[in-house]
């Protein structure tokens, strides 16, 4: 069965369509979040990285004029089977007048991971997608389905593990990219730094999101 996305805002769910919630002036931000939510509750916190902020989150998009499809999943999901929810979804809101460019796919580790696919199955270069610590070198070889297409920004923290470039990614992919952008953070908090909705990758994200591609 295929993933339906409620709108959340601060953890109260309103179930509405993404074509019911639909004004032609919206702009929208899908919100996938890490690995860890999808196995702990909102108040449970990571022994080393502590509580993972999503609506926080989720509020700091809201609380710059984006409308947000969210939702806290549930068990380990497959990435791929998950990311095509998103873009039925995608697809229904670009069928009723919302233009490409207005729709932002936005991932943080296993999120980005699932954005990803979202990115390779939509395969629509007017999309924007924000790719937060998820992407390692030996993706290019154990993730080799995977193809960029939208108008791509990453972002990663020298700390982490995933903190490396996906350069090499946006080469191999086939889709030709109009905006690629890079931001390598240097917080010191490893893998931690995604928990919060630090300043260091929200303010790039919102700008990402508002089309602003060429901003620092």
């Amino acid at each position: 069965m295929k993933a339906k996305i409620p709108f959340i805002f601060l953890g109260i769910l309103l179930y509405c369509s993404v074509v019911a919630c639909q004004q032609n002036n919206d702009k929208y931000i899908f919100f996938l979040h890490n690995r860890f939510l999808e196995e702990h509750s909102l108040e449970d916190e990571h022994p080393e990285y502590g509580r993972a902020e999503y609506l926080e989150i989720i509020s700091e998009f809201k609380a710059n004029g984006f409308k947000v499809i969210s939702e806290q999943r549930n068990g380990n999901v497959n990435a791929r089977e998950y990311a095509t929810g998103i873009v039925d979804q995608i697809d229904s809101l670009i069928k009723n007048g919302t233009e490409p460019n207005k729709i932002t796919i936005v991932g943080t580790s296993k999120g980005g991971y699932i954005a990803q696919y979202v990115s390779t199955l939509a395969n629509n270069p007017g999309l924007n997608f924000v790719f937060v610590a998820s992407f390692m070198d030996s993706d290019i070889q154990n993730i080799p389905e995977i193809n960029y297409c939208g108008n791509i920004l990453t972002i990663y923290e020298k700390s982490d593990p995933f903190g490396v470039s996906a350069m090499e990614r946006k080469e191999t992919s086939t889709c030709k990219i109009k905006h690629f952008k890079e931001i390598e953070l240097n917080t010191e908090m490893g893998h931690g730094f995604l928990f919060k909705p630090m300043k260091e990758w929200i303010e790039p994200t919102i700008k990402w999101a508002n089309e602003n591609y060429t901003a620092e």
